[in-house]
């Protein structure tokens, strides 16, 4: 045997000579383009464990990162099984491209998923937290020297145990046959080099199916074999010739060799059995998928027949069925637009016999492939786990917690029940785990002190196994929240501490330091050296750089929050060319949608008329960093409202009036134009406006000039008009002159009014705590001089069906009271 066939190489031109003459038709096309497309893969193509570790960040001279798959971020491995080869982590890791996301329902309690500025949320940070996390971009590395606590175990394929269904459609690791010596593995061998290419398909697959019963630890020796290489050339020539269950036996031999995921042999093995998809049942395509997963390697094409497949026959998916093609669906984070419909309506048949750790197993699959289930079968699954949340794992737990917050589902007696669970289950929960508590708690905007107390009195001793992902993440709930440093003393140093720890981690990841910044800035913290990280020229540049995330608007905020409340800031700033452009998207998108909302155009609108015109109103953001709009108005020593623009800066011809009306407003004038026939009737009729009868307000309606005496039950307003205070007409009999200039106006201001107009969604869940960024943002305000005036959803918008009187009235008392 030449030396050359030990190599990939030469393995690789001998079999693609082999095939290019001996094989035709589809078959031979497909795996001879396959073995051409393997050419250029690195030359050493059978690795054997000690290669395929180098894999990892952790080994010299290593560029990338690339996290195997740990369970044990989450908490400890159960014995010294080793893990399955080539996983990955949660959601860390993307082995697809996303497939298009469903629409998801709006939540009046909701976080969105991205960083793109919610239109329809205009209250909200939105960070990458559901995320598909990360979509195109590996996940950071897990410290591989520290393990978790010794009393925390996981089992992340515990549901395949719930039935013996599971034996014929997934790999099971743990029933093992008895491992075979090293001698009888090289007489296999030895059987390979004497009989070489006279070996049978039959004979082959038993060979291998024999080796995959090595010990672990005995595995390397055989795989660096030179006669092991043999025995892979000639599975590869024989391939059309292997029956359905010795490929299948040959592929779960791979799995028990850990062969790794990037090997060419498995290329040509996945061309086969597309190839072969049509023929195979549905058990066997769902145990070939498994094997797959359990090898590391995306398999696009073959989960393409595989979904065909399945959406001819829907009627032989069982709940094993179903809950195990939801696992594959979302361990490849692929989501079959077409067929998904069908799934939908097959789990709302299934869902009362799915099991505790299903119903775990079906959140997760949803959650990583990105899929939104319909509003109502969504909560008909989150029924489902509150009927057996005792009963489930931890882990379950989590990817249930996981599936409400993508879904943004408020089921009040699953969150309430967290409440009893959560603080028993936190002390043997991994650090990863209590991350995503937290984090399911700030997204649906539900803060439970049960909860989150015990969140952070278990968190310091595990902090040291935080990547900065977690500690980011954890800054970000906490502070979303609301809760004050004082509150959790410990919690915020060390979590900030965890993230000093993790610094070469933001050069990949600078999502992750801003998250965790803008928590901190949520609570009023600010760590000089971070924030020195995290606004160098340096970090802005990467930051920016991003295709996939959008992160110039957490910069502008951390940028303008520092400014406000860092006194005597003298470290780097992000550049004013920046400021402007993030300033000016965001309020570019605030005119999509929160300046147009009801509530918002309603109270303008009375303010307006209850202040004297469009001048005295300026609705824009005041704080652009914020991301939320405002009401500004402005009030002189007396109380009366002062003009904040001149008058000719409006478009007069969008009031609706003609130039002929009267009651039209001209430049120059402030207030109510003062017309002959206005000033004559309201001379003639009431000289002493002063002292009107009865003690009781005159009133001016517009469209029939007349006065009266305002009846007992009217209270103090007219249906429809315009009180006659003593301010307002000494404003109107007084002479016409010129008006100032805004800035000659506002000289003797001693109010400056921030009007908020928010919705539930700035508040927590059922209470009216405001969330971290309302509650930086009104803090800023204060520091700028506004006195904050808030109509809350729970006054204003009842307040909506109200008469126009009444409403007006509403925001006298609000607005035109004596500065306290």
């Amino acid at each position: 045997m030449r030396l050359e066939l030990m190599t990939s190489g030469g393995l690789r031109q001998r079999v693609l000579g082999f095939y290019l003459l001996t094989s035709g038709g589809r078959r031979g096309l497909w795996r001879a383009r396959l073995l051409h497309r393997g050419h250029g893969v690195q030359k050493q193509e059978v690795e054997d464990c000690k290669d395929r570790r180098c894999l990892d960040h952790s080994c010299p001279g290593s560029q990338k990162y690339i996290a195997k798959y740990n369970p044990s971020a989450y908490s400890r491995t159960l014995g010294n099984v080793p893990l399955v080869a080539g996983c990955q982590t949660d959601e860390d890791l993307t082995l697809v491209t996303h497939t298009p996301h469903f629409l998801q329902k709006s939540n009046p309690y909701t976080v969105s998923s991205s960083r793109r500025l919610s239109n329809s949320k205009n209250t909200l940070l939105d960070l990458v937290f559901n995320q598909g996390d990360g979509g195109k971009r590996t996940a950071e590395p897990t410290n591989t020297n520290l393990e978790p606590p010794l009393d925390i175990s996981i089992d992340p394929r515990a549901f395949q145990k719930c039935r013996q269904e599971y034996h014929t459609i997934s790999y099971e690791q743990c029933l093992k046959e008895p491992p075979i010596t090293t001698d009888d593995a090289f007489l296999l061998l030895e059987k390979v080099r004497v009989q070489k290419s006279t070996l049978k398909a039959a004979d082959i697959a038993h060979i291998l199916n024999e080796l995959g019963h090595l010990s672990s630890d005995q595995q390397p020796s055989v795989q660096v074999d030179t006669r092991f290489f043999m025995l892979l050339r000639y599975s590869v020539e024989n391939l059309q010739h292997f029956s359905h269950t010795q490929l299948i036996d040959i592929l779960r031999a791979f799995v028990q060799l850990g062969i790794p995921h990037t090997h060419t042999i498995l290329g040509l093995y996945e061309g086969e059995l597309s190839c072969r998809a049509e023929e195979m049942t549905l058990q066997q395509l769902l145990l070939v998928a498994d094997l797959w997963r359990c090898l590391g390697r995306r398999v696009p094409d073959y989960l393409v027949h595989l979904y065909k497949c399945v959406y001819l026959n829907l009627d032989q998916l069982g709940v094993p069925e179903l809950v195990q093609l939801l696992y594959i669906i979302g361990e490849s984070r692929q989501c079959p637009s077409i067929l998904f419909p069908s799934l939908e309506q097959i789990l709302l048949q299934h869902l009362n016999y799915l099991l505790p750790e299903e119903v775990g197993a079906v959140c997760l699959g949803l959650f990583k492939s990105q899929t939104s289930l319909s509003e109502t079968v969504a909560r008909k699954l989150a029924d489902r786990a509150y009927e057996v949340v005792d009963k489930l794992s931890n882990f379950a737990l989590v990817n249930i917690l996981k599936f409400l917050r993508f879904n943004y589902i408020d089921h009040r007696g699953l969150l309430s029940a967290m409440g009893k669970e959560i603080p028993c289950r936190a002390p043997r929960m991994g650090v990863q785990g209590l991350m995503h508590v937290a984090l399911t708690c700030s997204a649906l905007h539900y803060r439970d002190d049960r909860i989150l107390f015990a969140v952070a009195e278990c968190l310091p001793p595990v902090l040291h196994l935080c990547r900065s992902k977690d500690a980011g993440k954890l800054l970000w709930a906490f502070g979303m929240l609301g809760f004050n440093a004082t509150e959790l003393p410990k919690l915020y140093p060390s979590l900030t501490h965890a993230l000093r720890l993790r610094e070469a981690e933001f050069q990949r990841f600078p999502e992750h330091l801003l998250t965790g910044l803008l928590g901190l800035a949520f609570v009023g913290l600010y760590p000089h050296d971070l924030l020195n990280l995290v606004l160098s020229q340096d970090f802005v540049t990467i930051a920016t750089s991003l295709k996939d995330l959008d992160l110039k608007k957490d910069l502008f905020t951390m940028d303008q929050s520092v400014g406000l409340e860092v006194p005597n800031w003298t470290g780097p700033r992000i550049s004013p060319s920046l400021g402007e452009e993030v300033r000016q998207q965001l309020w570019r998108s605030a005119q999509r949608d929160p300046c147009l909302k009801t509530e918002v155009l309603e109270a303008e609108q009375l303010l307006k008329e209850l202040l004297g015109g469009e001048s005295f109103v300026h609705k824009h953001m005041i704080l652009a960093h914020t991301r939320s709009i405002d009401l500004e108005i402005r009030l002189d020593h007396t109380g009366l409202p002062v003009p904040l623009f001149p008058e000719s800066k409006y478009n007069i011809g969008n009031l609706g009036k003609t130039s002929s009306d009267p009651y039209t407003w001209k430049t120059n004038h402030t207030g109510i134009v003062i017309t002959e026939d206005l000033l004559t009737q309201l001379t003639n009729i009431k000289r002493n406006l002063e002292e009107p009868p009865n003690g009781k307000p005159l009133i001016y309606k517009p469209d029939r000039i007349q006065f009266r005496a305002e009846a007992e039950d009217d209270d103090r307003i007219f249906r429809g008009g315009v009180t006659l205070t003593s301010g307002l007409v000494n404003a109107l009999t007084r002479s016409i002159v010129p008006s100032q200039s805004p800035q000659d106006s506002t000289s003797g201001v001693t109010q400056r009014i921030a009007v908020q107009v928010p919705t539930r969604n700035q508040f927590c869940y059922q209470s009216q705590q405001l969330l971290g960024l309302q509650l930086l943002k009104r803090r800023q305000l204060a520091l700028i001089g506004y006195r904050v005036v808030d109509l809350p959803p729970w006054e204003w918008f009842p307040m909506l069906r109200r008469s126009r009187a009444e409403k007006l009235d509403y925001l006298r008392g609000k607005v035109l009271r004596h500065k306290d």
